[in-house]
């Protein structure tokens, strides 16, 4: 499980990772054509590119991540995002994915590699780089390649992997007509033959399972990267790499870079106390950011093809001077009112009430004292800014399809058809500038070879259609509830947070005039009327529920039916009422989850459909509830590869009973699952034609998408936080991290710790009224900012 998403692949293979961490601008990359169904990605990477002329020798990069790994071997079940990152700046990899999530070849490892034969069996042959040596000296080649497949081939249970995909399927791994070229030979074709040796250890490390399970957990003594692992820190909380002495392609630019373990929740004040240089951030902290650096577009380093400059100029920007994650109208905030409250402040502080007086001028103080903090922190953040793109994962609406109400897939398919996914989409990435289109694909994203939208298969959002659908599945407005003393839902262990229902405190009276159902209906699902630049401070529309003696108005008695709308009314179903379970995380970074969350309950109320939220600890919350399958409906997320005929398809297998009687559900933790799905898998997997495997690829989708076990929402963002002179680095996006071109720029004086960087300038007298503003997610309070600099004007 990993709330990074870096390394996809790894992730995927393991379980999935939640969204409740990270929130993860590039241009908008255009729309498919007519003759690709994939398209382009929607946003490119956003790294400051820059050439490597104009990048300094030198300098130590300070990377937040969110662990400090318990194993440096990525294919153990305890590998996590941060296992990734490193192996991909210390280890080779034959191929590395592209700016379209599409995988290339890595020309520092290979002069080629291809199909060579089909008949009788598949044979890949691997012509190597003849520079690559390993760290020792040792020329990399077939030794490593067989001792790699031996270790994972899943035929010796004493190595302990965590995946064999692809490598259950090679017979024989042999040296070709040289040192340079290694044949690998396969039992089975298997079309994601380039996902294989990716990253490609030393037989130091694979030859025996001792070395495989113990000698690359905490230190990696031979490496084949631009950097190498120096050492691993577990309570410094830190790893350090370093420059590869013997590294033959083109140097590393940074000396050395720290991987330093900081929590999401704890990285701005990393930021602004000068020890982190490079972070993923979430959306509040990102707006704090962008205030402190001002509109983007003045730096000279380029952006990435594909990506846009982010500045305040940009076509359809709200406001002037404003940016889409400083919100419409951020640099006059405040304005207007500090002047009135100066006077109102200085004339009871200078009053004759001795008592309001001094309470008054300890409350000056403490807005001083407040106001120069958020200079301070201001001041320090002015050197970063903030990078984004779209992480290669979406966030999906999932459907426990084991039992219960939905496992009945015409209730499922309701579901769907009552969503509005670009409304979701838009709540989620439209306040942050970033293109707020639905994923059309569970399989691939936008720009890949196997993406196309499939969700006809379903049907768009349709209100009449879903109820049609729930009542031909013998669910009906208003029928007889049985309710049962002690009943708890089947989430089972948490916080009952919300839930679609009346309040807990109503007594039960119908007040004439009163009817919940009104307010939505005059407007689109999950439209609140606004500019949509604050959708993720709203649970869909707001409505205040009259209460019993709160306004004059005519009381029914008790016990009387309310004239509810019959298409919204609450369905039931042989005495049982339609109410799903929906669990969520409760930790930090689960508030855009929240706010999804409370819009798919109200979609779901218009089409009849209760739901119930139950919030959990993050550590119990895949485990004891996702993969249990104790829930009704979740959000999660999974990442999407270049390889879906092989990553996706544990995903979406159909259950099979288990020896024991259990249910075998490899990860396909919504228990949805087809015969035919499976089938077009296998046959994809042993396709070799890549159009034909990707048509084969989207059909498995359409009928993915017609059995409703899981809805694909919206890609997830990607938010780095990055000094202004990095170059190289940022948000990725789809693309492979280069890390020998990461650096600073040469312009400029020498930053702290002798890294080059931009000097600090002097801190700001007073931070004045349209700086500071009102909005709590700036300031300590709404109104400390302008208070005090009106103060010390005064």
């Amino acid at each position: 499980m990993s709330h990074d998403g870096v390394g996809p692949r790894a992730v995927m293979r393991s379980v999935a990772f939640l969204t409740a961490g990270a929130l993860a601008v590039p241009a908008l990359a255009g729309c498919s054509s007519d003759d690709d169904p994939a398209g382009r990605p929607l946003a490119g990477g956003d790294i400051a590119r820059a050439d490597r002329a104009r990048v300094a020798d030198g300098g130590t990069l300070r990377w937040g991540v969110d662990t400090v790994p318990d194993t440096l071997n990525t294919f153990q079940a305890d590998a996590d995002a941060t296992t990734t990152r490193i192996a991909q700046a210390v280890l080779p990899s034959m191929f590395r994915m592209d700016s379209r999530g599409r995988p290339v070849r890595n020309p520092d490892y290979l002069e080629s590699a291809e199909v060579v034969e089909t008949e009788p069996k598949q044979v890949v042959l691997y012509k190597l780089n003849q520079q690559a040596v390993w760290s020792d000296g040792r020329e990399i080649g077939a030794a490593d390649f067989a001792a790699q497949w031996r270790a994972l081939s899943g035929k010796d249970s004493a190595y302990w992997t965590a995946r064999n995909a692809g490598y259950d399927r090679i017979e024989k791994i042999e040296r070709g007509k040289g040192a340079l070229e290694v044949k690998v030979t396969f039992n089975r074709t298997y079309a994601d033959w380039k996902s294989l040796f990716a990253p490609l250890y030393p037989k130091d490390v694979m030859g025996t399972p001792d070395s495989f399970n113990d000698g690359a957990r905490k230190k990696l003594k031979v490496t084949a990267g631009p950097f190498k692992v120096k050492k691993v820190e577990r309570e410094d909380d830190e790893v350090t790499l370093t420059r590869n002495a013997r590294w033959w392609g083109e140097p590393a630019r940074l000396s050395t870079i720290v991987l330093r373990e900081v929590p999401r929740d704890e990285r701005v004040a990393a930021l602004t106390a000068g020890t982190l240089d490079l972070a993923e951030i979430d959306a509040t902290a990102a707006r704090r950011i962008s205030v402190a650096a001002g509109p983007r577009g003045t730096r000279t380093s380029g952006r990435e093809s594909g990506g846009t400059s982010g500045s305040a100029s940009a076509p359809g920007r709200a406001d002037e001077g404003s940016t889409p994650l400083m919100g419409p109208g951020a640099a006059g905030r405040g304005a207007g009112r500090s002047a009135a409250k100066a006077l109102r402040s200085w004339a009871v502080a200078n009053g004759s009430d001795e008592e309001a007086a001094d309470k008054e001028a300890a409350a000056r103080e403490e807005r001083r004292e407040a106001a120069a903090k958020l200079a301070r922190e201001r001041q320090a953040l002015s050197g970063f800014e903030v990078r984004k793109s779209l992480e290669p994962a979406y966030t999906q609406l999932a459907l426990n399809g084991a039992e219960g109400p939905l496992a009945d897939e015409r209730v499922r398919r309701a579901v769907a058809r009552a969503l509005d996914r670009r409304d979701l989409a838009e709540a989620v990435l439209k306040p942050l500038g970033l293109p707020a289109e639905p994923v059309g694909s569970h399989l691939a994203l936008a720009g890949q070879t196997a993406y196309a939208d499939s969700s006809g298969a379903l049907g768009d959002q349709n209100a009449k259609e879903a109820r049609a659908l729930l009542a031909d599945a013998g669910w009906v407005p208003g029928g007889p509830v049985e309710k049962k003393k002690g009943e708890k839902a089947a989430g089972g262990k948490g916080e009952k947070a919300a839930s679609s229902d009346k309040d807990a405190d109503d007594d039960g009276t119908y007040i004439v005039g009163e009817d919940d159902g009104d307010a939505e209906e005059h407007g689109d699902a999950g439209s609140d009327g606004d500019n949509g630049d604050d959708h993720l401070a709203q649970d869909g529309a707001q409505h205040t529920r009259l209460k019993r003696g709160s306004v004059p108005g005519a009381y029914a008695p008790l016990g009387t039916a309310a004239p509810a709308r019959a298409e919204s009314a609450p369905l039931a179903k042989d005495g049982k009422a339609l109410t799903l379970d929906f669990v969520l995380p409760s930790g930090t970074g689960s508030e855009v989850l929240s706010t999804v969350a409370g819009r798919i309950t109200k979609m779901l109320e218009r089409v009849g459909i209760r739901t119930e939220i139950t919030k959990v600890d993050d550590e119990s919350y895949f485990t004891d509830h996702i993969a249990s399958g104790e829930y009704d409906l979740a959000l999660y997320s999974w990442p999407a590869t270049a390889f879906p005929a092989t990553d996706a398809r544990p995903v979406y297998a159909k259950p099979v009973p288990a020896a024991d009687g259990s249910l075998n559900i490899e990860q396909n933790y919504t228990r949805v699952g087809t015969d035919q799905v499976d089938q077009l898998f296998d046959q994809a997997l042993a396709t070799l034609d890549d159009a034909k495997r990707a048509g084969l690829i989207r059909k498995a989708d359409a009928r993915i998408w017609a059995a409703a076990g899981s809805i694909p929402l919206y890609q997830r963002p990607q938010l780095t936080a990055a000094r202004k002179d990095l170059a190289n680095v940022g948000a990725f996006g789809f693309r492979t991290p280069v890390y020998e071109d990461m650096g600073y720029l040469k312009k400029g004086a020498r930053g702290p710790a002798g890294t080059p960087g931009e000097k600090p300038a002097e801190p700001p007298a007073s931070v004045s009224a349209s700086e500071s503003g009102s909005d709590p997610d700036f300031a300590p309070s709404s109104d400390a900012d302008s208070d005090a600099d009106s103060d010390a004007e005064s």
